[in-house]
C-alpha cells in the first residue's frame, strides 16, 4: 500500500542534488518505530547548519568577543532562534508542496520578478562563496605558511571534491558534512577547555541587555552577527533537501514528517549556536580578559592564541577548524546553487560546472582585493560579503512568508495567525537592521 502511494509521488526532489543523481531519496514507512524515523529524517538540518558557522561568521564573533567580552552572546542566541523559526517554515513548505522555494517563486511570480529574485539569490551564493574562498585561503596561509594569494588560488581546486562526490548518495554527503562539523566542534571544545572561560558570566550574558546595544559599535556588531547568521541561500536549500525524505501524501504522514524534520533542524542549528558561541567565548576569554580588546581580524586572532594561551596547539586547532568550516560550506553552497538555478530557470547543468562557475565568480573579487589591498583585504572582503548577504536576505524571506501563509497552497499547514505575526515582525526587524547596516557600511 505504501509503495503504491510512493510510485505516484513526483520525483523532482532528487534532480537538484549533484551528489545524489543516482539515488538521493530516503523512503520512510509509517510503520517504522520512533527512533528509526528520527534517524532517517536526520541529515538535512546538518547541511543547513553549515551556513551558520561558515568563515563569514567568524570575524563578527571574534571582534564581538574581543571588544565586549561575553556581553553579545545573547545576540547569537537571538539570531539562532530566528534562524530556527525561518528554517522550520522552509522545511514545512518543501514537505507540504513537494517543491522548493525557488521553484514556487517561479510558479507564483511573473517572469520578471522571478528573474530578479533569482539574481538576488545568485548574488547571495557568490557572496557566501567569497567568504568560503577567503576563509579557506586564510586557513592554508595560517597552517602551511603560503601567501594569501596562493591560498586563494588553491581554493579553485575544491571542484575536485565535488567531482569525487558525483554519483554518491545524499546520505554520504550528509555524513561528510557531519564529520566536518564534528571536527569544528571538537577543535573549539578543546580550546575552551584550554582557555577556561567564565561559564557563569557567559550564562548570564544569554539574557538580553539593551544597555550594551546603546553603544553604536556594539549595535553595529550585533547587526553583523544577525546578518552573518541568517543565510539567504539556506532558505532555498532547506525547502529542497527535505524532499530527500519521502513520505506518503496522507496528512498524518506529512505532519509527522514536519515534526521529525523540525527536531532535526532544532538539534542541528543548536550545534551551530554552540560553535558560534564558542568562537565568541574563546575571543572573550583569550583576548578581552587579557587586555587585547582590539582584535577584529581572524589572522590576528590566530597569531595571538599561541602567546596568550601558551600553546601552539591552540592556534593549530583554530586553523583546522577554519579549514573545515570553509570546506563544509563549499559542499552545501554547491547544492544550494544547483537548487536555485534549477528552481528559478528550470536549467540543469552538471554539478562540477555549477561549482566551477560559482567559484570563478568568487575568485575574481578575492584576487582583485588582495592584489589592490594586500593581505589586509581579507577582513574587508569578509565584511563586504556579509553586507551583500544582508542586502539579499529580505528578498528570500518575503516570498517564503507569503507562500507559507497561502492557504490555497499549504492547506491546513498554512502559517497560523500567531506565527504570521512573529514571521512578519522578524522580516521588518531584519530588513530595517540590514538597511541600517548597509547605510553604516557605505558612510
Amino acid at each position: 500500500m505504501f509503495q503504491a502511494l510512493l510510485n505516484k509521488l513526483p520525483r523532482t526532489a532528487t534532480a537538484p542534488f549533484c551528489p545524489s543523481e543516482v539515488n538521493g531519496t530516503v523512503i520512510i514507512s509509517a510503520a517504522l518505530p520512533f527512533w528509526k524515523k528520527l534517524l532517517k529524517f536526520a541529515g538535512p538540518g546538518l547541511l543547513i547548519s553549515v551556513g551558520y558557522m561558515d568563515p563569514g561568521n567568524w570575524a563578527t564573533d571574534i571582534e564581538a568577543g574581543s571588544r565586549y567580552g561575553y556581553a553579545l552572546l545573547f545576540v547569537i542566541l537571538f539570531s539562532s532562534l530566528i534562524a530556527i523559526f525561518l528554517q522550520t517554515l522552509c522545511l514545512k513548505l518543501g514537505i507540504v508542496t513537494r517543491k522548493d522555494l525557488a521553484r514556487l517563486c517561479r510558479d507564483h511570480y511573473s517572469p520578471r520578478t522571478g528573474k530578479f529574485l533569482w539574481l538576488m539569490a545568485e548574488l547571495a551564493i557568490i557572496a557566501c562563496d567569497l567568504a568560503e574562498v577567503l576563509g579557506t585561503a586564510l586557513a592554508f596561509h595560517l597552517l602551511f605558511g603560503c601567501s594569501i594569494l596562493v591560498g586563494v588560488l588553491l581554493t579553485a581546486f575544491d571542484t575536485l571534491i565535488v567531482l569525487a562526490l558525483k554519483g554518491k548518495g545524499f546520505r554520504q554527503v550528509e555524513a561528510i558534512v557531519l564529520g566536518l562539523i564534528v571536527t569544528i566542534g571538537l577543535c573549539f571544545l578543546i580550546e575552551l577547555v584550554m582557555v577556561q572561560p567564565d561559564y557563569v558570566l557567559a550564562a548570564k550574558s544569554l539574557q538580553p541587555s539593551l544597555s550594551v546595544l546603546a553603544n553604536r559599535h556594539a549595535l553595529y556588531l550585533a547587526i553583523g552577527i544577525l546578518g552573518a547568521t541568517v543565510m539567504p541561500h539556506n532558505l532555498y536549500l532547506h525547502s529542497s533537501i527535505v524532499q530527500t525524505r519521502v513520505v506518503s501524501n496522507r496528512i498524518e504522514d506529512k505532519s509527522e514528517a514536519i515534526k521529525f524534520s523540525t527536531i532535526d533542524t532544532v538539534v542541528s542549528l543548536s550545534l551551530a549556536f554552540f560553535i558560534n558561541a564558542a568562537i565568541l567565548m574563546l575571543a572573550a576569554s583569550a583576548f578581552h580578559d587579557t587586555g587585547h580588546t582590539g582584535i577584529a581580524d581572524i589572522e590576528d586572532a590566530y597569531h595571538l592564541l599561541e602567546p596568550v594561551m601558551g600553546s601552539a596547539f591552540a592556534a593549530i586547532l583554530f586553523g583546522v577548524a577554519l579549514l573545515a568550516a570553509g570546506q563544509s560550506s563549499t559542499l552545501t553552497g554547491t547544492i544550494a546553487g544547483q537548487v536555485i538555478m534549477e528552481g528559478f530557470l528550470n536549467l540543469k547543468i552538471p554539478c562540477w560546472q555549477r561549482r566551477l562557475i560559482t567559484r570563478m565568480l568568487a575568485l575574481v573579487p578575492a584576487l582583485l582585493g588582495i592584489l589592490v589591498w594586500g593581505d589586509g583585504a581579507v577582513g574587508k572582503l569578509l565584511v563586504l560579503s556579509q553586507v551583500v548577504l544582508s542586502m539579499q536576505l529580505p528578498f528570500a524571506i518575503y516570498p517564503l512568508l507569503k507562500l507559507t501563509g497561502n492557504k490555497k497552497l499549504m492547506g491546513e499547514f498554512a502559517t497560523g495567525w500567531m506565527s504570521t505575526i512573529i514571521a512578519w515582525a522578524i522580516f521588518v526587524l531584519i530588513a530595517s537592521l540590514n538597511a541600517w547596516l548597509i547605510i553604516e557600511f557605505f558612510n
